[in-house]
């Protein structure tokens, strides 16, 4: 087998995930591979994924980037979690808080105490017992801490809000620093070795040539290199995720700077809110199906905070993943790669994701088929589970009132989702595969959220009598209240911080 180290590294489209692409790549290859960003100013990025979860505090490490100058750069601000209203009936509203929920106790977790509490009618709500949702609802925001010694202050879990498109120059000025290429340039042609079809060359406007070895598309929803040019075929999952629309419009700010994304559900789809530090970034997701553009439209910019500060602007998109992620020797990441909307903020996780997997997966020069086997096999089962967490919101609503939720509530689903459904539905029990992405919290907090309450608990959360637990939960509550009352409001940490220039 020919081991030689490939050299050149070409990445197609910039925005988002290219920048993240080649910032990475340059800062871990240590600039011992030639890495060229090809793209073109006239085509536009979609670059409105301006929520993020926390695992992206790992990424910005990596890349040795300061917290705080990073968030003024991008007019960012802090994420506790994902605020649900009207997803299981109308007027229900609850979080997807990052971090955990309880303290351990003894045998089984926390939940299962809680359960056990909640069913004789002596337990709070959920929230009560998240260090991120209290802090959310009261508007609190700190990084963690261990000031206080052993306190769920060490332990706040937390991602941010960003202007992608400054998220984007911001990284590109830091890769063209760790010698990164920019080729501005629309690409005409895409040449290709014979007999194995892998790509050779792109063809640009001006007629320039470049060579590559190894080339990773970030063309978008177009997937210039891994669709158009290979054909390597699009897995559609709109059977489960019937949005296939959505509409974005930045608007003025509001009076409180909330730590938290929201997401409403409308008639035939759901509307984000994610508030920046000089705007709040707004879109609807729907189904074409159900609901016209202009009608989408007008749903939209009647539920602002503030005056639209531009015209809605339409994204059309199929839910769904490539059958093959890498194909020869392309790698596709971002939206080339596929599309699960944004409920939950997943998009740049999983550039982050496709990033790690293809430094796990580096490739030489001859490249390996099994190990671009084993690649596509983790990304597959990524965007899988992914999925199932999302079909879960709208497979568990209970509204009645629109022909839309009820065909989502009667749907099929994966049989991956249902045997999740069904565990919990029994005893409460949750149980996370090869360390997918959702753990256990995040899908207690959904299933409880939307109204499925078990029908039991854990027969071993009854080895602790009632007023033990009760005991157990009460102090939890009360730590986590005193452990709010501490931290300071959310714009005025920004304020203090990391407060952007005005704009």
């Amino acid at each position: 087998m020919n081991h030689s180290h490939l050299q050149d590294i070409v990445v197609v489209g910039g925005g988002t995930s290219g920048w993240m692409t080649a910032a990475a790549l340059a800062t871990v290859l240590e600039g011992r591979y030639r890495i060229r960003v090809v793209e073109s100013d006239e085509i536009g990025i979609v670059g409105v994924g301006e929520a993020t979860i926390p695992m992206i505090q790992r990424f910005n490490k990596v890349l040795g980037i300061d917290e705080n100058e990073f968030l003024r750069e991008t007019q960012g601000t802090f994420k506790l979690g994902v605020e649900f209203v009207n997803w299981g009936k109308l007027g229900d509203r609850y979080m997807h808080g990052f971090g955990r929920i309880g303290r351990e106790l003894w045998m089984v977790g926390f939940d299962q105490y809680w359960h056990k509490m909640r069913r004789a009618g002596k337990a709070a709500d959920l929230a009560a017992y998240s260090i991120t949702r209290m802090a959310a609802a009261a508007n609190k925001f700190m990084p963690p801490t261990n000031e206080y010694g052993d306190s769920p202050l060490n332990e706040i879990a937390y991602a941010y809000h960003f202007d992608a498109s400054l998220y984007a120059r911001y990284l590109r000025k830091l890769a063209e620093g760790r010698g990164v290429l920019r080729t501005e340039g629309k690409i005409v042609r895409v040449a290709q070795r014979e007999p194995d079809g892998y790509v050779e060359a792109l063809v640009l406007e001006s007629g320039e040539r470049i060579a590559g070895d190894l080339f990773i598309d970030c063309s978008g929803f177009r997937g210039l290199l891994i669709e158009q040019t290979l054909a390597t075929g699009f897995e559609d999952w709109s059977a489960w995720l019937p949005c296939d629309r959505a509409l974005a419009v930045p608007c003025a700010p509001a009076a409180k700077l909330l730590p938290f994304t929201r997401a409403t559900s409308h008639q035939a789809g759901w509307q984000w809110r994610i508030p920046l530090q000089s705007r709040i970034g707004n879109g609807h997701v729907f189904c074409s199906r159900h609901i016209s553009e202009d009608e989408a439209a007008a749903t939209l910019l009647a539920d602002l905070d503030g005056e639209a500060l531009a015209a809605p602007r339409l994204l059309k998109f199929t839910t769904g993943m490539r059958k093959r992620a890498w194909n020869r020797n392309v790698v596709a990441i971002g939206l080339a790669g596929g599309f699960i909307e944004p409920l939950e903020s997943t998009s740049i996780h999983l550039v982050q994701t496709a990033i790690s997997r293809l430094l796990n997966f580096f490739p030489y020069a001859s490249f390996n088929q099994a190990e671009i086997d084993e690649y596509n096999r983790q990304s597959r089962f990524e965007y899988e589970r992914i999925r199932d967490f999302i079909v879960l919101h709208y497979k568990l609503n209970q509204r009645e009132d629109s022909a839309f939720w009820r065909e989502c509530a009667a749907m099929p689903v994966p049989d991956t989702l249902s045997h999740k459904i069904e565990l919990f539905r029994s005893t409460g029990k949750l149980v996370r595969n090869n360390d997918e992405l959702f753990a256990e919290v995040a899908w207690l907090q959904v299933l409880h959220g939307q109204n499925l309450a078990p029908d039991g608990y854990h027969p071993l959360a009854d080895l602790q009598s009632e007023p033990v637990i009760a005991e157990y939960l009460d102090s939890v509550r009360d730590v986590i209240g005193k452990c709010v009352e501490v931290m300071p409001d959310h714009a005025a940490y920004i304020a203090k911080c990391c407060a952007a220039r005005p704009q």
